[in-house]
């Protein structure tokens, strides 16, 4: 759509990791975060389940969170599908 392009800068992350199979579904996933060395402007998100998964990670851009739910933040295990959604804080610039 030409009238709505797309923001030009990340605003924020949602990852929906479906674990169907795990052994211990009373036990939540796990993320964690790590710097990436060569690049500081960049992070790496890591996902642990348990057996029978495999760690995943992803390189995100590293900027400060919003936690508030009302900013969009989520972060749940239910029915096999771990759901974390979070915005990035926005810098407000005066003049």
């Amino acid at each position: 759509d030409k009238e709505n392009p797309p923001p030009k800068v990340v605003q924020g992350y949602k990852f929906n990791i479906f674990y169907p199979d795990l052994i211990d579904p009373t036990v939540a996933p796990t993320y964690t975060l790590h710097e990436y060395i060569p690049d500081p402007s960049y992070g790496i998100i890591t996902f642990k389940a348990g057996p029978p998964y495999e760690d995943i990670a992803f390189k995100i851009v590293s900027k400060k969170w919003e936690h508030g739910h009302k900013r969009g933040f989520k972060c749940k295990f239910e029915r096999g599908v771990m759901y974390l959604y979070f915005n990035f804080q926005r810098v407000r610039y005066r003049r």
